[in-house]
């Protein structure tokens, strides 16, 4: 079973609790070195024999260099929680907020760690780059505006993340655990959650 060797530099709580700097820090820093050495912006999809968290797992990545890497699974949900709550759970402010939001387990690290994938048009100061169309955010920070009104046109809450130690995604991949295609708004956001691992793996099959 190749799951992820997780180390705490890569969230910790700090996703929650640290100002705005604390995201771009704890992730790894974007890659430093020429050719294909980055899958950040890429869909993982795990092998069929895969096992354990990553079970026919699809992973949004959100950084890789040679730091190491982390990713969200998207094809995970938990169930709905009405968003106030989720905001009290943080002990953030959730007066006037409204609406419910659906849960996803989004990696075996950090379970208490709450992070918003979202469409760019979206951002706040906390918020992570990944493509030009998918910023990655605290989940504190992006729930108060959905619950106002004003928040992304798409999004996916996730608590926990998968992370990878230097070289570590790189040994997967080479031992084919992962394929790869290009990171897919509809699929991360839109797609029927029981059909985005095939129809990611459909995606991988057709693509050049």
């Amino acid at each position: 079973m190749l799951v992820s060797d997780h180390r705490p530099w890569l969230f910790a709580v700090a996703a929650i609790l640290l100002p705005a700097a604390a995201l771009h820090a704890a992730l790894p820093t974007a890659p430093d070195i020429s050719g294909r050495t980055s899958f950040a912006g890429e869909l993982l999809i795990a092998s069929a024999d895969m096992r354990g968290p990553f079970d026919h797992a699809v992973v949004l990545m959100a950084r890789h260099s040679r730091d190491g890497a982390l990713g969200i699974i998207i094809n995970r949900p938990i169930d709905s929680r009405p968003i106030a709550s989720v905001l009290q759970s943080f002990g953030a402010d959730a007066s006037g907020v409204a609406g419910s939001v659906s849960i996803y387990f989004g990696g075996p690290v950090d379970p208490a760690v709450g992070l918003v994938l979202h469409s760019a048009d979206y951002q706040h100061p906390d918020s992570v780059k990944i493509d030009g169309r998918v910023a990655l955010s605290k989940a504190a920070d992006v729930l108060r505006d959905i619950g106002l009104g004003k928040g992304p046109n798409k999004s996916l809450v996730a608590f926990g993340y998968a992370g990878w130690a230097p070289l570590q995604l790189e040994d997967e991949l080479q031992r084919g655990a992962w394929v790869t295609v290009p990171e897919d708004p509809a699929l991360v956001f839109d797609d029927d959650r029981t059909k985005v691992w095939t129809d990611a793996l459909a995606l991988h099959k057709t693509s050049p």
